[in-house]
This record gives structure tokens, C-alpha cells and sequence, in this order.
């Protein structure tokens, strides 16, 4: 029998400021609030569907996807790259990236991934039911800016 190594899930999130410097936030179905984000696409054989190119165009791609904003992804967070076990033995590698938003003035929408998108203040993130790691992701990209 072959032997098949574990491989761990990667997902990349971005940190996108409205032009009111909020930050925009997605409810989950776990009812925790999270970055937009997710996994990169390795596409279909005839081509039907790309294969993201990088973790940045990833990211973009699923913001675009999650919310209709478009972003371009600046740089990688310190402290953004941690792992996160949202359910009991599942383990995901999150890689986060702060973003500029290149659609400031389009209002965010909430796709069928999620239950609810809404934008925060700095000042409101600590309070939110929500993962550290994001919280320290999102406190950095505030702090860069």
C-alpha cells in the first residue's frame, strides 16, 4: 500500500478596510465572526476552472467571491500565519494578508457561504466572538496602516 502523508488544510484570509477604516467581517455558521477568505483552488484538468496562481490572487479571488469587493492583497501579516482547530481534531493553517480595498464605495454583500457580513471598528473587534488569531491579524494591519 502507498504511503499518503497527512497534509494539512490552508486557508488565506484578508484584512479589507472600507473607506471609513472598518474592517470587514463574515458570520460563519459556528456563529464566530471571521476574515473573508478561504482555500486555494487547484483548478480542473480541461480547464474549466483555473488554479489560483499564488496565495494572493486566492485571497482576492475569495473576497471577491464572499463579498463583491476587490481587493489586492498588500503584504503578509506578522502574527498572521497560525493554526486554527475550529471543530475537535480539524486543524487549519491560516495565512493572512492585509488588503487594499479597490472598491471602497461598493457596499460589502453576504454570499451563500456565510450568515451575515458586517464592518467593524478597531475599537469593536476585541469584544466580537471571533478566533485570537484574526483579532491579532486584524490589529496588525491597523497598526501597519
Amino acid at each position: 500500500m502507498a504511503y499518503t502523508p497527512p497534509l494539512w488544510p490552508v486557508s488565506v484570509k484578508g484584512v479589507a478596510l472600507d473607506d471609513q477604516d472598518r474592517v470587514l467581517l463574515l458570520r460563519n455558521e459556528r456563529h464566530e465572526w471571521e476574515l473573508p477568505g478561504g482555500r486555494l483552488e487547484i483548478g480542473q484538468p480541461d480547464g474549466s476552472a483555473p488554479a489560483d496562481e499564488s496565495p494572493e490572487s486566492a485571497v482576492q479571488r475569495e473576497i471577491e467571491e464572499e463579498t463583491g469587493w476587490q481587493v489586492k492583497a498588500d503584504r503578509l501579516l506578522a502574527g498572521g500565519t497560525w493554526i486554527y482547530e475550529p471543530i475537535p481534531g480539524r486543524r487549519v493553517l491560516i495565512v493572512t494578508y492585509g488588503c487594499i480595498v479597490l472598491t471602497p464605495d461598493v457596499p460589502p454583500v453576504v454570499s451563500h457561504e456565510h450568515k451575515e457580513v458586517a464592518l467593524f471598528t478597531a475599537g469593536q473587534v476585541p469584544e466580537l466572538r471571533m478566533p485570537d488569531g484574526y483579532k491579532r491579524a486584524i490589529a496588525t494591519w491597523y497598526a501597519e496602516r
